[in-house]
């Protein structure tokens, strides 16, 4: 069994009944991790998938996969958000649905050595392409007042000023090199909660957030994808934290014409108020697991699913707002 066939993304019922896949469909997964909602969608129909992923890892892993489902899954490497570029490389300029995992996939917390998780000691890494600088770098080099606000903004740390106190009094030290010893820094910087949430989650998933710049990604890949998918196609987004649905959330209530004040963590389309919606949402209330899901998969417990479908209005350039301390 490969892992593809062990591994089962949270969801799995929900994203694949949303993105109803059809006989000779194209189906881009922009996160592919270990290939389950791939899988699915190609079980689910006749369909062909192009299945991203910026993880070298991943690809490696789907290699058996694609050789089961050939010549409908095509792997390809790179960011999501840049998915319609990579899928012009692959000469498709349209696409029926798009689906779309987002934050870290188990595989990568489950490997120390990916340095992403704060219960097993490993290199403090994070990169999920394992190109560019890591937490190490950042961790290592920033100054107090921006690393405070990483951990602030990115992470929704209150401690946030203390925890880039500490660490900064730490590496005056010694480098901070291990996910072990930042978690140990930051354990003693922030009161445990009363829900049991380790003191150094919110840390950790700041700086995977922005080693990765992964709510920037989110929004070119939401730009990409109102550009690629055709009428009647869906997006499908399946997110973890609060900042992640707040931008899927407002993306699509912006594009389906039911815009509310607006946020800084999406592009707009402010020059053309009179825009005919690009999105008609498939539900105003995100799908959630089900109790019997998150006692089998505790990582469950806060995905959020919104969805919607591609109206027949033509593409707009719209403005990027990055997003960021």
């Amino acid at each position: 069994m490969t892992l593809a066939e062990r591994h089962i993304p949270v969801l799995l019922k929900e994203v694949i009944e949303t993105l109803a896949p059809k006989d000779g469909g194209i189906y881009v997964d922009g996160t592919f991790g270990r290939g389950g909602y791939t899988r699915a969608i190609l079980e689910a129909a006749k369909t062909k998938v192009i299945a991203i992923d910026r993880d070298p890892d991943a690809l490696s892993a789907g290699q058996s996969l694609a050789e089961r489902f050939a010549p409908r899954l095509t792997l390809v490497q790179g960011p999501f958000g840049a998915m319609d570029v990579l899928l012009a490389g692959e000469h498709l300029y349209q696409v029926d649905g798009i689906v779309l995992d987002l934050g870290v996939s188990s595989p990568q917390l489950d490997e120390p050595e990916r340095g992403f998780s704060f219960n097993r000691d490993g290199p403090l890494d994070m990169r999920m392409s394992r190109s560019g600088p890591t937490a190490a770098d950042i961790v290592n080099g920033t100054d107090e007042k921006e690393l405070a606000d990483i951990i602030y903004t990115l992470g929704e740390e209150r401690h946030a000023r203390r925890v880039a106190q500490r660490i900064v009094e730490a590496r005056t030290h010694e480098r901070i090199l291990r996910t072990g010893q930042l978690a140990d820094i930051v354990r003693k910087a922030v009161p445990r909660s009363k829900d049991g949430l380790d003191p150094a989650t919110r840390t950790f998933q700041a700086l995977r957030i922005y080693v990765n710049d992964e709510l920037n990604e989110l929004n070119r890949a939401l730009e990409a994808a109102e550009k690629i998918l055709a009428p009647k196609g869906r997006l499908v987004v399946v997110s973890f934290h609060s900042l992640e649905d707040r931008i899927v959330k407002e993306f699509l209530r912006n594009r389906s014409g039911m815009a509310s004040s607006g946020s800084r963590h999406l592009p707009t389309n402010d020059t053309d108020a009179n825009a005919k919606p690009l999105f008609h949402l498939l539900s105003k209330k995100p799908i959630v697991p089900a109790d019997e899901e998150i006692a089998g998969n505790p990582r469950a417990a806060s995905a959020k699913l919104r969805a919607a479908e591609r109206t027949e209005a033509p593409y707009t350039q719209t403005p990027f707002r990055r997003v960021g301390p």
